[in-house]
């Protein structure tokens, strides 16, 4: 299933305008063209992937050399777009956190407007990234809408949020599959008077985090070929198995709550005093689940057309994922016809104890493998993205040793060595879980805020400097609606970002405070010292080059060869 184009010709969709000029392609040798046929002369014309190649045009025209073999079509482009979203898998993971602090209809309702507040936020990303879509995402367009002077502290503090941004989100996957196979041990583990045999420790969900994490290196440092080809399958799984699991619990699960109970039903189950806050701390679930919208533009140079196909992903993969989660959510909550029980789960997971009254041992295990694959899914994907952030940065000499990060494996043809840094770095996050889970989930709570922050911080640099920075727009533009969207995406992330970094339950005490806003100031903190202690002295922002000029035409040759 492979739709690149083998033409020669130009796309007018995939050059961008602000260098309009070199989409003239540099004439090849006449005399050897002239005296190949027209079907063999054509043959060697799409071999030419270097200076006839539009991607590469517009990628050396933003100063970045070709490294990765463009495998990703629009249809693997879309399933990954999908599946770094992973409802199937996230919604289970989280469902219990809006539940319990404002009841079934606080799920529900958050979920449904989260949902549009994210097509709001990724459709302001897309046409950023449609404009410049390189593996550095948000982080190389600051380049582009801050002027020059301000370009290094910018891209500076905004590709740090977006990496450990990132980062959290990686090992917060892992730690949370980790949890959902340590439960469906629990599941399997009762005695005759109902009790569990088998309670995990914090050790136990660390360690199995790691040898997570090790598998999601392992599949990222394939091929981009074999990523592309296991990709197709991520969201035709995650979608088909959440409509089935919908229909099975409806189905199986005796006694479902009536329909004004799931939708009308809203509780202060926080303790603030009000059932609007209350509703408000509901926003965590959907917040958690739609964010890393740019995670599709970080594949970039992996993407054919990656300046229209990514960002058509990025806002369909949120109207289908906004759909499918809100199903599921609406769906659980018909299904919680024993709400006290199901809330006090010994699995810790109050979706898994719904699978397990629905379907029994067996039905509610082959339901909860699937959310565990499509998780893993997830967390596959989010590595893919947080490994690209990871080279991007390497290669404008972010990190320490960033020769080595950047480095790009020759049998592979992928940013291996940067891909290990993620599995390294995020293992050492989980680490933390052996001596504080609320410590470790404090750290994981920071993935939407950070990366929130930093997408809003580009939007916002965007429109500041706008009479300073002449901004030329990609393929995909928001026309007349672009300053409305990026005005209620700004204010919609300060605001609820504020509210997510609230202690979810009163009274506070020291073991539920929320510690998010300490992470986001150290992160803060941190990438201001070293940027004064010394990386302003090395880091310029990103590095780019006149590309252009060394941009290598190969010779046709004259023998015949079949090209796919």
């Amino acid at each position: 299933m492979d739709d690149r184009p083998n033409s020669t010709e130009p796309s007018s969709t995939t050059v961008h305008p602000v260098h309009s000029n070199v989409s003239e392609k540099a004439p090849s040798k006449p005399s050897k063209e002239q005296s190949t046929s027209p079907p063999q002369q054509q043959q060697n014309q799409a071999r030419m992937a270097t200076i006839q190649d539009d991607d590469e045009l517009l990628l050396a025209q933003m100063g970045y050399k070709q490294e990765f073999k463009r495998e990703f079509t629009k249809w693997s482009t879309l399933s990954y777009a999908i599946s770094i979203l992973g409802v199937l898998g996230s919604v289970p993971a989280t469902f219990g956190s809006p539940v319990s602090a404002g009841g079934p209809a606080t799920a529900v309702w958050a979920w449904f407007v989260g949902s549009c507040m994210a097509m709001v936020i990724a459709s302001s990303v897309a046409e950023l990234v449609s404009a410049y879509p390189t593996a550095g995402g948000m982080y190389f367009v600051t380049k582009h809408v801050v002027p020059k002077e301000h370009v290094a502290i910018w891209s500076w503090i905004i590709g740090w949020c977006n990496f450990l941004g990132q980062a959290a989100g990686v090992a917060s996957l892992a730690y949370t599959i980790s949890q959902m196979v340590l439960a469906t041990a629990v599941m399997h583990s009762f005695y005759e008077d109902g009790s569990p045999s088998f309670r995990p420790t914090p050790l136990h969900t660390v360690l199995l985090a790691i040898l997570i994490l090790c598998l999601f290196g392992a599949i990222c440092s394939l091929t981009t070929k074999s990523l592309h080809k296991i990709v197709l399958w991520f969201a035709p799984i995650n979608i088909l198995a959440s409509v089935s699991i919908c229909i099975a619990l409806l189905i199986l699960t005796p006694d479902k709550r009536s329909a004004k109970w799931v939708f009308t039903e809203f509780q202060d189950g926080s303790g603030w005093g009000s059932k609007g806050f209350s509703f408000l701390l509901g926003f965590l679930s959907v917040a958690w689940t739609m964010t890393d919208y740019d995670g599709t533009t970080h594949m970039s140079e992996e993407t054919h057309d990656a300046a229209v196909r990514g960002p058509i992903s990025i806002r369909l993969a949120v109207l289908v994922s906004g759909l499918v989660g809100w199903m599921l959510t609406v769906t659980f909550c018909f299904c919680m016809s024993d709400y006290e029980g199901i809330m006090s789960s010994p699995t810790g997971l109050p979706v898994a104890q719904i699978f397990f009254n629905a379907g029994g041992k067996t039905g509610g295990t082959i339901m909860w493998f699937f959310v565990m694959l499509v998780q893993f899914f997830t967390g596959c994907s989010a590595m893919l993205a947080n490994a690209r952030m990871a080279y991007a940065f390497s290669r404008d000499r972010a990190f320490p040793f960033s020769e080595f990060w950047e480095n790009v494996n020759r049998v592979t043809q992928t940013p291996v060595n940067a891909v290990w840094l993620v599995v390294v770095f995020c293992s050492c996050m989980n680490l933390i879980g052996i001596g504080s889970t609320l410590t470790i989930v404090t750290i994981f709570s920071i993935t939407a805020p950070a990366l929130d922050i930093s997408y809003i911080a580009v939007i916002i640099a965007r429109r500041v400097y706008e009479d300073r920075i002449q901004f030329t727009p990609g393929p995909f533009q928001l026309g007349i609606w672009s300053k409305p969207m990026n005005a209620v995406a700004v204010t919609w992330v300060c605001f609820i970002s504020v509210i997510l970094f609230f202690p979810p339950i009163r009274p506070v005490t020291a073991s539920n405070m929320n510690y998010a806003i300490c992470v986001a100031t150290f992160i803060g903190f941190f990438s201001l010292v070293w940027w004064y202690a010394g990386a302003r002295k090395t880091y310029t922002g990103p590095r780019t080059q006149d590309l252009l000029a060394q941009l290598p035409t190969e010779e046709p040759d004259d023998s015949p060869e079949e090209y796919p």
